[in-house]
Parts: C-alpha cells; sequence; structure tokens
C-alpha cells in the first residue's frame, strides 16, 4: 500500500492537481450515478476534503481515495448549504478490460494521470480486495483508519464482487462472507449506521448482523464514519422481492408480517435498553410536529397535485398538537429512521412463521437512517412508532404497486405486523392513532415528493395513501393494550 497524498485544503498542492485533472470527468460522471443526490442542479466546482492514494497511480493499476466536497447551487427556497461530501473510490488503468466497461468514468487528459482511464474502482475486484486487507490488517494509510472488533477475523483471499441493486450507497461482498456498505454521500460524526449495530450487538440482539470492521477518516474534531463491514446474511430474500413475489403468486403474507413485526420489537426493545430514551410533551413534540408541517407545505408548492389534500393532510398533525396539549406524553428511544421491505431481510432457514423458538429469521439491515436529513436529527430519540408507520406504508406500496392493486392484501399484513409487534413489546402500535396516523401521513408526503421527481409513473401509488389519510376521521389513543408477553 502506498503512502498518502496529502491532501490540501485548497485546489493546489498534489491533491489539487489531481482533482483539477479528473474535474471535467467528473462532471459528467457524477450526475449519473444513482446514490448522487444533487440530480437536477449544476455542478459549479470540487473541493478536496482528503486524497488518499491506496495503490500508485503510475503503476499498473492505480487506487485513490477521495473524499470530494460537490458545490452546487441550492435547491429553490433552500438555504446556501457548503456542499456534500461524497466518498469515491477512483481506479486507474491503461485501459479497461470489457468486464469494466459500466465502471468507466474517462479518459485524462492532462495533469498527473494524463493518458490513463479512470473509473469506479468497486466495479474491480483486486481494488475492492485492498479495502477488506486494510480492514483485516488494520491499517492506517494518511487519513484512513480501518478498524475492526478485537475478537473478529477476516479471511484473506475473499473474492469481491458489486452488488448492483444500491441507490444511495455501494456494497461489496466478500466470497458470501462479508458484504462492506461504502457511504457515498458522508458527514462528520457518530452515523447510526456503525453506532447502533453496535449497540445492539452488544445488547446480544441477533436481529441485526453485528459489524465485523469498519472504515473511518480522521479529520478535524469528528471523524467521517465511510464503510461498514458485516457478515453476509447468504441466501437471504430482500424483504422488499419477497412480498411482491408473493403477492404475484396470489400468497398470503400475514405470517411473514406478524413475524417481522416480531423482529421489529425485538429491536426497538433492544435499543430502548442500550441506549437512553425520552419523554416527549408538549414542548418536545412542538419542533417534530412543525417540521412535519413545514414539509407538507413544501410538498404543496412542489407538487400540485396534493392541493385538494392539503387540509386533512394538516389534520392528521393538527391533532397530534392537540393532543400534546391535554398533556399527553410519548416514550422516545433511537429508532431505525428508515424502516421499510426492502431494509429487512429474510434468511432461508426457518418456516416463515418465525416462532419464538424459530431463531432469527428476518433481520434488520441498514440503520442509517434518512441520509437527506440532519446526522443530528437522525440521531435523535423518536417514539417507535415513527418505524411501524414506514412499514405499514412499505406494505402498501408493495400491494399498490401490484397489478391489479391489492389494498386488501395491504391491510391484512398492516394488521399482521402490528400484531406482531404487540406480541413482543406488550404495546400494540394501533392503541396510538393520532400518532401512527401523523407519522404515515409525513411518510407518504415524502413519498408523493420523490415519485414526482424521481419516478412520475409511480406518483398514483402514494396518492393513494394521500386520499386515506386526508379523509381520516378524528381518532384517539383509545384502543385496548394487549397483556405484555412473557417469554421464557
Amino acid at each position: 500500500m502506498a503512502e498518502t497524498v496529502t491532501p490540501s485544503d485548497t485546489t493546489t498542492g498534489p491533491a489539487g492537481h489531481l482533482l483539477s485533472s479528473l474535474d471535467p470527468l467528473l462532471r459528467q460522471w457524477l450526475p449519473r450515478q444513482r446514490w448522487f443526490a444533487g440530480k437536477g442542479r449544476p455542478l459549479t466546482g470540487f473541493t478536496p476534503v482528503a486524497v488518499t492514494e491506496l495503490l500508485p497511480g503510475t503503476g499498473r493499476m492505480g487506487l485513490y481515495h477521495l473524499l470530494l466536497r460537490v458545490h452546487q447551487p441550492p435547491a429553490p427556497g433552500a438555504p446556501p448549504h457548503p456542499g456534500d461530501c461524497y466518498q469515491l473510490l477512483i481506479g486507474v488503468r491503461e485501459a479497461l478490460p470489457p468486464r469494466l466497461a459500466p465502471a468507466l468514468i474517462g479518459h485524462v487528459t492532462n495533469g498527473p494521470l494524463a493518458g490513463r482511464t479512470v473509473y469506479d474502482a468497486l466495479h474491480d475486484p483486486r481494488p475492492a480486495q485492498v479495502l477488506l486487507e486494510a480492514l483485516r490488517t488494520r491499517a492506517r494509510v494518511g487519513v484512513l483508519r480501518f478498524e475492526r472488533e478485537p475478537d473478529q477475523e477476516i479471511r484473506d483471499g475473499l473474492v469481491a464482487r458489486l452488488l448492483t441493486t444500491e441507490q444511495s450507497n455501494s456494497s461489496v461482498v466478500y466470497g458470501d462472507t462479508f458484504i462492506l456498505k461504502l457511504l457515498r454521500r458522508v458527514v462528520a460524526g457518530v452515523n447510526p449506521d456503525l453506532e447502533l449495530p453496535l449497540a445492539l450487538a452488544r445488547e446480544g440482539c441477533a436481529r441485526v448482523p453485528a459489524p465485523t470492521a469498519w472504515i473511518r477518516a480522521e479529520l478535524g474534531e469528528e471523524p467521517y464514519v465511510l464503510a461498514v463491514l458485516q457478515p453476509f446474511v447468504n441466501g437471504a430474500a430482500d424483504g422488499w422481492e419477497l412480498a411482491l413475489r408473493e403477492l404475484a403468486k396470489g400468497e398470503d403474507f400475514a405470517a411473514e408480517a406478524r413475524a417481522l413485526g416480531r423482529a421489529t420489537a425485538e429491536v426497538h426493545t433492544a435499543l430502548a435498553r442500550a441506549l437512553p430514551t425520552a419523554t416527549l410533551g408538549q414542548a418536545q413534540l412542538g419542533p417534530l410536529v412543525d417540521g412535519m408541517r413545514e414539509r407538507l407545505a413544501a410538498a404543496v408548492t412542489a407538487v400540485p397535485a396534493l392541493v385538494p389534500y392539503e387540509s386533512g393532510l394538516r389534520s392528521a398533525f393538527d391533532a397530534l398538537a392537540a393532543l400534546a396539549a391535554e398533556g399527553h406524553t410519548w416514550t422516545a428511544q433511537r429508532v431505525h429512521g428508515d424502516l421499510h421491505l426492502g431494509q429487512c431481510l429474510r434468511s432461508p432457514s426457518g418456516d416463515g412463521g418465525d416462532a419464538p423458538d424459530g431463531g432469527g429469521t428476518w433481520s434488520l439491515i441498514d440503520f442509517e437512517g434518512e441520509p437527506a436529513r440532519p446526522l443530528a436529527e437522525r440521531r435523535m430519540p423518536q417514539p417507535p412508532e415513527r418505524d411501524v408507520a414506514g412499514m405499514l406504508r412499505s406494505f402498501d406500496y408493495a400491494a399498490r404497486s401490484a397489478a391489479p392493486p391489492a389494498p386488501a392484501w395491504a391491510d391484512t399484513c398492516r394488521a399482521a405486523y402490528c400484531s406482531g409487534y404487540a406480541e413482543v413489546s406488550g404495546t400494540d402500535p394501533r392503541t396510538d392513532p393520532v400518532l401512527l396516523r401523523a407519522f404515515e401521513t409525513d411518510k407518504a408526503v415524502y413519498e408523493v415528493v420523490y415519485e414526482a421527481r424521481h419516478r412520475p409513473d409511480w406518483l398514483a401509488v402514494p396518492l393513494a395513501a394521500v386520499h386515506r389519510l386526508a379523509a381520516a376521521p378524528p381518532v384517539r389513543p383509545d384502543l385496548p393494550r394487549p397483556p405484555r408477553e412473557t417469554r421464557p
């Protein structure tokens, strides 16, 4: 592993010269990446945060690790922003073999890499193995720190392959033994995608794969978490794909939904033991409700189809604020933050029922939260109903995306999920319909904006939920609570 190229705070020096030669190529390549969050806005420049040489760029195969701040005009109505920081692994070759054609960034015409070809190195097994070897040996290269749990071992020689289904991040599987999730948009501070799985592992919660190793960058007072290595659940089915498959066959999914509710409650229970909880009264709930109202107002401006529903949707938030004003309180804790079927894995063991003695057949992954939200907000304690609402929306999404739509299938899954959750937690989420409706409404509003921007053909899916939620009658948290389950 080569010496570090010392980064510069300006566009001069080795980092600046390298970046100036890559600048025109990255301006074209970055906006085409699925994980790039700034689509639709021009790129006005780059600032190197850190540039580390992992393999010499003048050799047969070079490898650079870049932390790059991307400058763009702010979105309409948004405050000025210093620019998002992205993590790139740039491979360097004289020419790319055909198998790496999808990874091409471009051909460099000037600077230290003139005449060579640069590409997204995660597509290439050899550079990807460099990362695993660095984790195995706990390497320190420049600002990069490759760390692992003291009792965890990593075998060498594991063949790497890039998963092609990622969106906001990238993942590499090593020999069906480990999976490395490499965060693309990174921020300084404690990242919940490492923090929460570590806390759950130390609580003995088997529902979340325990981190084996991770990569950090030491920059300033707070490090950047760059990647997390965890055991790979070989043969596991993605919850979203599994649900769609069962829908297409006309199969009932209630047993799986109930099992997933149990798994979610186990994770929530473990998080409440491992990390501090809080009580939310009117003072604490006010900012949360205000955020929901502000997101709705912005969404109505961005998506005119929401205009007829604005009053009905706002009533969900007003009802929650009214309950808080009456003196109701809620318990908040650390939660997943972006829970849906795609964040759940079903291992091939077990019969699908996930009985109390059946082991951990459902796993929850990706605890990063919603990447677009500030890190401090993602780390705040939240009512667990936020996660529940995300999963209820996911069942509805699956059912509405089927042909023909199957709303009754979603209703059955939603009820089964809440029942399974209650069996473990002792509290049925439906006993607080005001809170649950507010979180569901907030999520549906977010979905409408997302689909309008990225997948207009899907806009009807969240709009169906908007129609239902806006027309919902006033409700009170008065459902009976089931007895807390006692487990051996």
